[in-house]
């Protein structure tokens, strides 16, 4: 059985976790907070247990799977893993020290994986000694439901690196997709420029949130509109993005809408906060 070590138990890292348990991996989930790590497995074990009562998941399988996870606050682990995915906070100094340490414990032959949505997979691997093992692997979520996994080369990447990668994308039951280090990579080079021109749409009076939104789903099939996905994904996050592709191009087309900033700026930053385009209830 191969064994994955997870850095960080956040919403991304538990996903993870919870699909490379129910694909037979051994799997140990790292966080620096105990209370995380509670929190995380609560969550697994919930969303299994969902999956039991609509009956796509055995009780049998349900345990077995959280069987194969183990929650850890120290980096031991890492010696043993054939697959490390860092799912830390996106903080570029944060990663480069991570990786640092990463490189020093894992076996030569391990795979050190990021899942960053936004900082240079090549810059990431240069803060390590062996740059050749380091690769993006960047999942979707919720984890559990999206199928794609963007598999980004760095310079240094190896061939042997990303084939493995590849292999193990797709024993996780997921679609990998090769891309190039870039700024914002694929998706996010797409979705987020979309989003952003639907907050321009929205400053300059063109239609109402609710108006856009609807355009959206009606006129492009969209099961969520351009503003309510902003709400979602948190509009500090939609304006970190946004700022990776204009300082990494350096286009003006890249440049954050002026609303964007100033609702990230009140503090209006979508669903956690309460209140974004729409309003939520806590």
């Amino acid at each position: 059985m191969q064994t994955i070590f997870i850095v960080g138990a956040g919403t991304m890292g538990s996903g993870i976790a919870q699909v490379a348990a129910q694909s037979g991996f051994s799997v140990q989930l790292f966080d620096i907070a105990a209370q995380q790590l509670e929190r995380a497995r609560a969550t697994i074990s919930g969303n299994l247990d969902r999956l039991v009562k609509k009956e796509k998941l055995t009780a049998a399988d349900r345990d077995a799977a959280l069987a194969r996870i183990e929650t850890v606050t120290q980096l031991d682990g890492v010696a043993a893993a054939d697959l490390v995915i860092e799912a830390a906070s996106e903080n570029e100094a944060l990663k480069l020290e991570l990786f640092a340490k990463l490189d020093a414990l894992a076996k030569p032959e391990a795979i050190l994986a990021s899942n960053t949505s936004s900082i240079s997979i090549t810059k990431i691997a240069a803060a390590t000694k062996h740059p050749s093992r380091v690769i993006g692997m960047h999942f979707f979520n919720p984890v559990p439901v999206m199928a794609l996994i963007e598999l980004i080369r760095g310079l240094q990447t190896s061939d042997e690196t990303y084939q493995k990668a590849e292999a193990i994308a797709k024993a996780l039951g997921k679609t990998p997709v090769a891309v190039k280090n870039s700024p914002g990579f694929v998706v996010n080079r797409l979705l987020c420029p979309m989003i952003n021109e639907a907050i321009f749409a929205l400053q300059e009076g063109l239609a109402s949130a609710e108006g856009i939104d609807e355009a959206m789903k009606l006129g492009c099939n969209h099961p969520i509109g351009p503003l309510a996905l902003a709400d979602l994904i948190g509009l500090d996050v939609e304006l970190a993005v946004m700022q990776v592709l204009y300082e990494g191009f350096k286009d003006p087309k890249f440049r954050p809408a002026p609303l964007l900033v100033e609702m990230v700026e009140a503090g209006k930053l979508g669903r956690k906060t309460g209140e974004g385009f729409y309003r939520y209830d806590k």
